[in-house]
């Protein structure tokens, strides 16, 4: 027999995450100048890092021979000082993706459930599949999170519950009133898990970290991978209650948040300027897109993100047509949504080069 013959049935059925494509393998398949790619596949900030996390981390290099914080004292300070809660609250992690998998290794085994949207972030599946669970997946009418469906789909069983807000790839929103009303339908076995790793281009934000403060099972997750620019680093942290917290602190590696990372998410956190601009850039981007699909009488749904979800007929055709030019932008498919891309927000140049190959892709 084959070993994956002996491993656990519900990994050997997984289906891998795919990322956005890479430049440089887009460069190496097609023979292209990698300099001329621009990727707009994985809501990236097309501004950079932010410049004060650069100079913070090339500090830090200095002392690469030695183990980082383990318990990110610096960092989780700071953080807790900026939302209003307790060191106890926050926990690190690598990538904000890292506590999804912190909160499922908590929560699920087989027969435990995993509520959420029908369109939401991939990732959800896939963590509920690695450990054996029940995946439950509520319909999104309009892919917005119905919240009153999701809140009937608790069982005895249900142990977490994601909300993506904005959802990604949808851009959606759902607001406070919906939120507050929602939460008070919760029983007290159900951890409540707001993704909000968009939450920097939101104008008025729903204030969810209120229910963290006050005592209820609620996991509130934020990265510094698109506002800050630190994709690359993995850092994002979830705030949460301190017992809660203490259960991810258990599940999860010494030494997940290496120290360039702290460093860099640090200094990002004092750096307003960058993330004033970045958001500037999106909302003239975001307008951009949605006026022309507008004028063009493409069908999209408007975004509270950092990118745009637009329906094209042949969602792998036109991305792979765009990819030879040297656009990569993301196929649907994956969820459910084969005649659709999401395309992220860049700098005003890489905006005008997509919509012109889009317009010439769509017109042929």
């Amino acid at each position: 027999m084959e070993i994956t013959g002996y491993g656990n049935q519900w990994v050997c059925d997984l289906v891998p995450y795919e990322p956005g494509k890479p430049i440089e393998e887009t460069a190496r398949e097609l023979g292209l100048n990698p300099d001329e790619i621009i990727k707009l596949a994985s809501n990236e900030n097309p501004l950079g890092p932010s410049p004060k996390a650069k100079e913070a981390m090339i500090a830090e290099i200095e002392k690469a021979h030695l183990y980082p914080d383990g318990g990110g004292y610096r960092l989780r300070t700071a953080l807790a000082e900026k939302h209003g809660v307790a060191f106890e609250n926050i926990v690190l992690g690598n990538g904000s993706n890292e506590i999804i998998e912190l909160l499922c290794h908590s929560f699920l085994k087989p027969g435990a459930g995993l509520i959420a949207a029908e369109h939401a972030f991939v990732v959800y599946k896939l963590m509920a599949t690695l450990f054996g669970a029940d995946y439950i997946e509520v319909p999104d009418p309009g892919f917005v999170h119905d919240l009153d469906a999701m809140a009937a789909a608790i069982t005895p069983e249900t142990r977490l519950l994601f909300i993506a807000n904005p959802n990604n790839p949808t851009g959606t929103l759902v607001g406070q009133e919906e939120i507050d009303r929602f939460m008070e339908k919760i029983p007290d076995h159900v951890v409540v898990v707001f993704d909000e790793a968009y939450h920097e281009f939101l104008k008025d934000a729903p204030d969810v970290i209120r229910y963290v403060q006050s005592g209820r099972n609620v996991c509130v997750m934020r990265t510094f991978s698109k506002a800050q620019g630190l994709s690359a680093l993995r850092i994002g942290y979830g705030i949460t209650s301190p017992e809660l917290a203490g259960l991810l602190n258990r599940s999860r590696q010494p030494f997940n948040a290496n120290a360039i990372a702290q460093a860099g998410a640090l200094a990002a956190i004092q750096d307003e300027e960058h993330i004033r601009d970045t958001v500037e850039n999106n909302a003239k981007g975001l307008r951009y897109f949605e006026e022309a699909f507008t004028d063009r009488g493409w069908e999209f749904v408007p975004s509270h993100a950092n990118f745009v979800m637009v329906k094209v007929g042949d969602g792998d055709a036109v991305f792979a047509k765009l990819l030879k030019k040297g656009i990569i932008v993301r196929a649907m498919r994956g969820y459910k949504l084969p005649e659709w891309v999401r395309i992220s927000i860049g700098t005003p140049s890489q905006n005008q080069r997509c919509l012109q190959e889009l317009d010439k892709v769509l017109a042929s």
